[in-house]
């Protein structure tokens, strides 16, 4: 039912953005086959329920480091419209399965490799992580209160918005495409490329002298009073963000300071000052309370939720924002299409279990199958 139902997509197992990646293209309606390690260590160990970014797509047990494994992903390859290389740069090459070998044997093929530092550059082999690849962009270091060291966004900006969201783009770029051109081509998706064009408003901000180095004192880090969190006296905590004159109009109203003497807005120097202000204003309400005065209004207000609450807010309810999937709750699809509306395609397969059927969709025939799992090629 999805806008990408009929097309075909490769993933070679990996952890993090990849399978976010995978999930995302198979929530949109791609057949995605995932290829697991036919043995060793299952990885994580998240319940199928919920495993969301292993939802949405089927699973064959392969022994890369076997050449009838290498050929499976081949046979693979040369039916599908796409393929997912979470892998460091020249390891599929050992594997006989790397870019130039795909796309000979299918040269529509679209070919997708993600990293942290990307295929070429001093840093292209070297390990890491997420907060390397975010700390490399300088984007680590605008993130933080004034006085404290760089706050980790947890592997939210450099793993899946810089790579697993970039990865899901790349991808559906390359499709349509190569539905125009009838060429496949190879896709070079790095963490750290995608980290710095999400980072890229902030940077301008700096590059025009709008922005310090300085970590919470402006605009958006903290620096604000009318972009922050609150303690209320509950021990819980509001979000606030009335940037915008009226908004911050109707916050100042709905604290009990409309018409009080205030310096302006955007007064720099006022800021501490004005946030010790509403830091103690906030502190005489329960967030329940300050909900029911500011929620639903232009304040751009917010309570601040625990993992749990958040799935049972009355706004995310209403919007069914996750669903059902065999017993466990889930982030629903997203965006969302009127005319194909995306859905789960189950919950996240065991490793291996759709390895007959696939390979027999592939062309193996049952003889053909039971000579690879006992060769250990297939599991």
């Amino acid at each position: 039912m999805g806008p990408l139902s009929g097309f075909t997509i490769i993933e070679l197992a990996g952890i993090g953005p990849g399978p976010m990646a995978g999930m995302m293209l198979g929530d949109m309606g791609a057949d995605v086959i995932r290829v697991d390690r036919a043995r060793g260590a299952p990885g994580r160990p998240v319940k199928r329920e919920h495993n969301v970014h292993g939802r949405s797509r089927r699973s064959v047990g392969v022994d890369l480091q076997k050449k009838e494994g290498q050929e499976i992903v081949r046979r693979l390859v040369g039916q599908a419209d796409g393929l997912i290389d979470p892998l460091r740069p020249g390891v599929t090459e050992r594997l006989n399965i790397g870019p130039d070998e795909c796309l000979r044997l299918n040269p529509r093929l679209i070919y997708c490799r993600m990293t942290g530092w990307g295929q070429e550059g001093p840093l292209a082999k070297a390990a890491g992580h997420d907060i390397n690849y975010i700390a490399l962009t300088g984007l680590l270091s605008a993130i933080g209160r004034k006085g404290d060291k760089p706050a980790l966004p947890l592997n939210l900006v450099g793993d899946y918005g810089g790579g697993g969201m970039l990865l899901a783009f790349g991808m559906v770029c390359g499709l349509l495409e190569a539905q125009r051109s009838g060429k496949g081509q190879v896709v070079d998706v790095a963490m750290t490329d995608g980290a710095a064009l999400l980072f890229g408003s902030i940077a301008g901000l700096h590059a025009s002298g709008y922005w310090t180095d300085e970590r919470g004192t402006n605009l958006l880090d903290s620096g604000a009073h009318f972009y922050d969190v609150y303690e209320t006296r509950d021990g819980k905590y509001v979000s606030v963000g009335s940037i915008e004159p009226q908004f911050y109009a109707i916050l100042l109203d709905k604290l009990g300071l409309a018409g009080a003497e205030l310096p302006a807005q955007m007064d720099r120097a006022a800021w501490p000052a004005l946030k010790e202000r509403f830091t103690a204003l906030f502190k005489t309400r329960t967030r329940e309370e300050w909900c029911r005065i500011m929620e639903g209004t232009d304040v751009c207000f917010a309570p601040v939720l625990s993992i749990g609450e958040a799935a049972q807010h009355p706004h995310n309810l209403a919007r069914r924002s996750h669903v059902n999937v065999e017993g466990g709750w889930q982030a629903a699809p997203a965006p969302r299409f009127s005319r194909t509306p995306p859905e789960v395609q189950g919950a996240a397969p065991e490793r291996g279990s759709q390895t007959d059927e696939v390979l027999a969709q592939a062309g193996y025939s049952p003889r053909e199958i039971e000579a690879l799992r006992q060769s250990g090629a297939a599991a």
